[in-house]
């Protein structure tokens, strides 16, 4: 049963709902043993060290501070900024579909995403429906990350969008508590089949 909510236009996360981005795809080939390449993600590359570069910190240089550091582990972290388009398997096909099909409609569609400037661009001629958003907010670009609310507000004011009548898709349950706080219809994505059946819900698709 469709909503009486009328969405006027959806927002989607790149990395985790329309690319499969996952660190682990290199450094599986890397690590002989599992376990060591988990430690090595928790303790050295870390997730709040990567945040920085979401930010637009250059992560050559990024990466050649944290080697300094952990000399140790310089080939490793060199990667990072070496073989970083392989941390991308591919898109997700089903997802991609459900996008192509909201674009189809007439559906207005952007990109929300924390995202690197120069891995954005060359995703943006690497995969081709990334130039099916009718605009894209893209973290290292504007210098905020979600789910700080200010990136939100950006995609907001800048396309001339209404929180209730906006939906976003985000694979992380904190960036869509921080979209519902502004008002924005949150969506938690786990697969395209389910976010098809909350569009549907929606009375979207």
């Amino acid at each position: 049963m469709a909503s009486e909510q009328q969405i006027e236009a959806v927002a989607f996360d790149l990395g985790g709902v329309l690319l499969d981005f996952d660190p682990r795809h290199v450094y599986r080939q890397l690590f002989a043993d599992p376990a060591d390449m988990e430690e090595f993600l928790a303790s050295v590359c870390t997730g709040d060290w990567h945040r920085a570069h979401d930010l637009g910190v250059d992560i050559t240089q990024s990466c050649a501070e944290l080697a300094a550091a952990h000399p140790e582990h310089r080939d490793m972290i060199m990667v990072w900024a070496e073989r970083g388009e392989e941390m991308v398997a591919g898109q997700f096909d089903d997802t991609v579909e459900l996008l192509s099909e909201l674009k189809a409609s007439g559906m207005p569609c952007y990109a929300l995403s924390n995202m690197e400037p120069d891995a954005f661009a060359v995703r943006r001629t690497r995969f081709p429906f990334m130039q099916w958003f009718d605009g894209h907010v893209i973290s290292g670009l504007e210098g905020v990350a979600k789910p700080d609310r200010r990136i939100f507000e950006i995609l907001l004011n800048r396309h001339g969008l209404r929180p209730q009548a906006t939906a976003f898709v985000d694979d992380q349950p904190r960036n869509v508590d921080a979209a519902r706080e502004l008002g924005i219809v949150g969506l938690h994505f786990s697969s395209a089949a389910q976010l098809r059946r909350d569009l549907q819900a929606l009375g979207v698709v």
